[in-house]
C-alpha cells in the first residue's frame, strides 16, 4: 500500500463512519475505495465489514444517552448474533450475483417503508396498539432480517435498521437510531470474529481504515442528538435512494 491509498482509505473511513452514524450507508464509501486500492471483491467487502466495527462502537458511545433500558435491547442481540452469522456463511459459501440483485430492492423499499412509515402505520396498525406478544415477534423478525442482510453485505444497514425499527416501536427517531447504532456494532463484532477467523481480511487496509471510522462514528452519533427529527428523517431517506440506485446500477451495469 503506497501513501495515496492510505490517504484514499484514511478519508473514506472518516467520512463512513459518519455517514453510518447519521443514516448507514458508510461502507459505499470504504468498499469502493478498498477496491480501488486493488483488493478483489471479496477480500474488499470482507475487509470492509472488519474496518467499519470501531465506528459502530463509537457511534454506541456517542448515541448511549438515547439507549432505552439494557434489559429490554438485550432481548434483540441473540437475533442480531444469529443473523448475522447466516449472512456470513452466505457470504462465504454462495455465489454472490443473485443476492447483488436483490440487494438494492431492498435498500429501496427499506428507505419506502420509512418514507411512508405512517401510512403504513396506519394500514398494519400503530405499534401502540399491538399486543405485546406481536410487537415483540415483529421486532425479533425485523432485527433478524436486518442482520442477515448486515452479515452478507452491510452497505445500508443502518437504512435497514431504523426503516423496520422505526414501523414496529412506538419511540423517537433518536432512540431508534441508537438502537440501530447497538444492534449494528453487534452486527460488526459477529462479522469481525468470523471473518477473522474465515475470511480473506486485508489487515494493512483494516490498520488504516477502523480508527478512521472510530473517529467519524463518535462524531456523527453526536449529530443525530442534535438534528431534529424530520430532518434526520429526511436526510436518512435521501441517504437511503442514492445508496438504492447506486447499487441497482452496479448490480444491472
Amino acid at each position: 500500500m503506497n501513501l495515496s491509498d492510505a490517504a484514499l482509505l484514511l478519508a473514506a473511513g472518516l467520512a463512513a463512519g459518519t455517514v453510518n452514524a447519521v443514516a448507514g450507508g458508510g461502507s459505499l464509501i470504504t468498499f469502493p475505495a478498498l477496491i480501488a486500492t486493488g483488493l478483489p471483491p471479496v477480500p474488499a467487502n470482507v475487509s470492509n465489514s472488519v474496518s467499519v466495527f470501531p465506528g459502530y462502537v463509537a457511534s454506541v458511545a456517542g448515541s448511549y444517552p438515547d439507549l432505552p433500558p439494557a434489559r429490554r435491547v438485550a432481548l434483540l442481540i441473540p437475533t442480531t448474533i444469529a443473523g448475522t452469522l447466516v449472512g456470513c456463511v452466505l457470504l462465504l459459501a454462495t455465489p454472490a450475483r443473485a443476492f447483488e440483485l436483490v440487494v438494492p430492492f431492498l435498500v429501496l423499499g427499506a428507505t419506502a417503508v420509512l418514507a411512508f412509515q405512517d401510512p403504513l402505520r396506519r394500514l398494519v396498525g400503530h405499534p401502540a396498539d399491538l399486543s405485546p406478544r406481536r410487537r415483540t415477534v415483529t421486532v425479533q423478525a425485523m432485527v433478524g432480517l436486518g442482520s442477515v442482510y448486515g452479515g452478507y453485505f452491510g452497505a445500508a444497514l443502518g437504512v435497514m435498521l431504523v426503516a423496520g425499527l422505526a414501523l414496529v416501536l412506538d419511540t423517537t427517531l433518536a432512540r431508534v437510531s441508537a438502537i440501530k447504532n447497538l444492534l449494528s456494532a453487534v452486527v460488526g463484532l459477529t462479522t469481525l470474529v468470523v471473518f477473522s477467523l474465515f475470511g480473506p481480511v486485508d489487515w494493512a487496509a483494516v490498520a488504516v481504515v477502523a480508527p478512521a471510522t472510530l473517529v467519524g462514528g463518535y462524531a456523527g452519533a453526536r449529530l443525530v442528538r442534535r438534528l431534529p427529527p424530520v430532518l434526520l428523517k429526511a436526510m436518512i431517506v435521501v441517504f437511503g435512494t442514492v445508496i438504492g440506485l447506486y447499487l441497482l446500477y452496479r448490480a444491472l451495469r
